[in-house]
């Protein structure tokens, strides 16, 4: 599969939906990861990211608009001890709390399966990356629908050990727009990840669709330390 750059693999698409890029900085030296959301409808549209502990939380940017809280309101970030989870959905708070009865990232994930909100059955998406004693490996996972059909749930699992310099992959919702919305294919894409937090942060934010795009946190993790310093935008506020 070709490396392309994250903003090559956004600016050809309006509606990637939500997506998590997991990887490691061009220096070597930070664990990172990246984690967006888009709407198409005012409900997904009236979103911020605020942060909550060493994670976020989306919240209603106007709590008065808000019709429907099932699906969009949720910690996408949570951290337990040397582990990170990201995740699209309250799965995150699924793979925190059984990881801490000693289950794995796979195993807790097996309690669920993707979004009811049929016709599109949006795919739960999710991410950990754990970072130890100056090494870093991550996991990625997504719980999608047998190409439409609600009664069955098919289930994927990347693991990336050691990874390279200057090198993530980038896992999301959807292929592109359309109705209903077309699933994620195949496995998460090589993405380059370049420049400092900040210029990651700014290329994203840039490169998704100026209409549909909602909010964007990032995240560089010391992998010598364990310290991090993170970005958060949002379209509103």
């Amino acid at each position: 599969m070709q490396v392309k750059s994250i903003a090559e693999r956004l600016s050809g698409n309006s509606y990637p939906g939500r997506g998590i890029v997991i990887g490691k900085s061009e220096d070597g030296k930070s664990a990172v990861f990246a984690y967006f959301i888009m709407g198409r409808s005012e409900n997904s549209r009236n979103r911020i990211f605020v942060e909550e502990g060493q994670g976020i939380r989306t919240q209603a940017f106007d709590p008065s608009k808000l019709t429907d809280p099932s699906l969009i309101i949720y910690a996408p970030v949570r951290v337990l001890g040397n582990k990170t989870v990201v995740t699209n959905g309250d799965q995150t708070d699924t793979i925190y709390e059984l990881m801490d009865k000693q289950q794995t990232f796979e195993q807790s994930l097996r309690t669920r399966e993707f979004e009811p909100d049929d016709p599109n059955f949006t795919p739960r998406i999710s991410g950990i990356l754990h970072v130890e004693n100056g090494s870093f490996n991550y996991a990625m996972s997504i719980l999608k629908s047998d190409m439409g059909d609600p009664d069955s749930c098919n289930r994927f699992t990347f693991a990336y050990e050691n990874p390279k310099a200057g090198l993530g992959r980038f896992i999301h919702t959807y292929m592109q727009d359309g109705n209903p919305l077309p699933s994620f294919e195949g496995e998460p894409e090589p993405v380059k990840i370049t420049g400092s937090i900040d210029a990651f942060t700014d290329t994203i934010w840039k490169n998704l669709n100026e209409d549909n795009k909602v909010s964007l946190y990032v995240r560089y993790i010391d992998i010598a330390t364990g310290k991090y310093e993170s970005r958060l935008v949002n379209r509103h506020g």
